[in-house]
């Protein structure tokens, strides 16, 4: 079952950084009526959650700066934002190397038993399995926002 996360983990990124590809600067913080945020923050949203849920950030990973918690952890806002914001490159380039680390992860790792469940999950493969639902789903928010905003 951990082989396939992992080719999950390779599909999916080949379809999110796919769907990427012709976001323009343009539109990547414009915020579309009906949705809560931008491109952008999805994207780094994505970025910070796989952290979380793969590597323990912030406490255990210094992948990313700390500040991204700020930025893009659930509940906050492009409206809100201040101080320093990645571009779409820097954080396209985070993603596509996040991916390559995870992986990067031994296999058995997946069985391991999480020391308390976390939504019901019970296992590190069962966070993984949500880190991979979570990214579809905002790749299908990205996706349909791309549709509004290049019209």
């Amino acid at each position: 079952m951990s082989q396939y996360l992992l080719k999950q983990f390779e599909l999916l990124k080949v379809r999110f950084l796919g769907d990427l590809e012709d976001v323009t600067d343009d539109i990547v913080t414009i915020k579309p009526g009906g949705f809560n945020n931008t491109i952008l923050w999805h994207v780094g949203h994505v970025v910070t959650v796989n952290e979380q849920f793969m590597f323990g950030y912030p406490k255990k990973s210094t992948f990313l700066p700390e500040h991204y918690l700020n930025l893009f952890a659930k509940g906050t806002s492009p409206a809100d934002w201040n101080g320093e914001i990645p571009s779409l490159k820097d954080l396209v380039n985070q993603f596509t190397v996040q991916v390559s680390r995870i992986q990067q992860i031994p296999v058995e790792r997946f069985n391991e038993r999480l020391k308390q469940p976390f939504l019901g999950l019970e296992s590190f493969g069962d966070i993984t399995n949500l880190a991979l639902f979570h990214i579809a789903y905002h790749l299908g928010q990205i996706h349909a926002m791309k549709l509004m905003l290049q019209k």
